[in-house]
């Protein structure tokens, strides 16, 4: 593959190499290639285990967690139904995470070797290698980075007693995104709505990558004003 003045070896690992591309990457990354087999990242095999996970580890390490946390808020006073309000809440939170954290930074435009390199380890070799099974969830150990500012936030701005149950809500959220995500690639839904959030998320992929950004709801999409038009919607156009 060439992107100008610089040329990708796809038969390489590819993470110390996209940093070249610079302004040409954006084009580059978004230009698919479907197949089953994904690419190496790294020529060192402990790194490049590290960057392929199985989509059932997401449940696996993660429910058990939410369970954890919220029975932490149940301990420290509250009651089952309210635990449950603020799980839900916290289900609620992911979402605009979700759809914020898709639209601002898994797609934010770079051109710097470094800039180039994060974003591609962070989503843009989703967009590139869309079909890799093994690179569609994000590894556990590096989820588990990431929820530690992320709880220390909710500290800030919340009670010691519903920290926890919101905690496990969003926690909860993520494990269902990143369980529909691998379906929605993966999957062969007959029936809606599962059918139409497939056709919906490939329609991100494979037609209009800079619109549909939610993935277990089109709700921010329709709020924020980013939910693709129908294909008749654009003849028209």
């Amino acid at each position: 593959m060439v992107a100008k003045g610089y040329s990708v070896d796809l038969n390489k690992p590819l993470v110390f190499q996209v940093g070249h591309l610079g302004e040409d990457y954006d084009e580059w990354v978004h230009r698919p290639i479907v197949t089953k087999e994904g690419p190496r990242f790294f020529e060192n095999s402990f790194m490049e285990a590290l960057t392929r996970t199985v989509w059932w580890a997401i449940p696996v390490v993660w429910l058990p967690v939410v369970c954890w946390f919220a029975n932490m808020s149940y301990r420290m006073g509250n009651t089952l139904p309210e635990v449950a309000v603020l799980v839900f809440m916290g289900v609620l939170l992911w979402t605009l995470m979700e759809y914020t954290l898709h639209r601002f930074l898994f797609h934010m435009k770079t051109k710097s070797y470094c800039a180039n390199t994060i974003h591609y380890l962070l989503h843009g070799c989703h967009h590139k290698h869309p079909m890799d099974r093994m690179r569609l969830v994000f590894p556990p150990a590096a989820t588990a980075i990431l929820c530690v500012p992320f709880w220390n936030l909710l500290k800030l701005i919340t009670t010691p007693s519903t920290t926890p149950a919101l905690f496990a809500g969003v926690l909860l959220g993520y494990v269902t995104y990143d369980c529909t995500h691998y379906f929605l690639h993966h999957g062969q839904p007959s029936k809606d709505p599962a059918k139409h959030m497939k056709r919906y998320h490939l329609n991100h992929h494979f037609r209009m990558q800079t619109m549909g950004f939610g993935i277990t709801s089109s709700f921010w999409d329709i709020v924020f004003g980013t939910l693709p038009p129908t294909k008749s919607s654009d003849h028209k156009n």
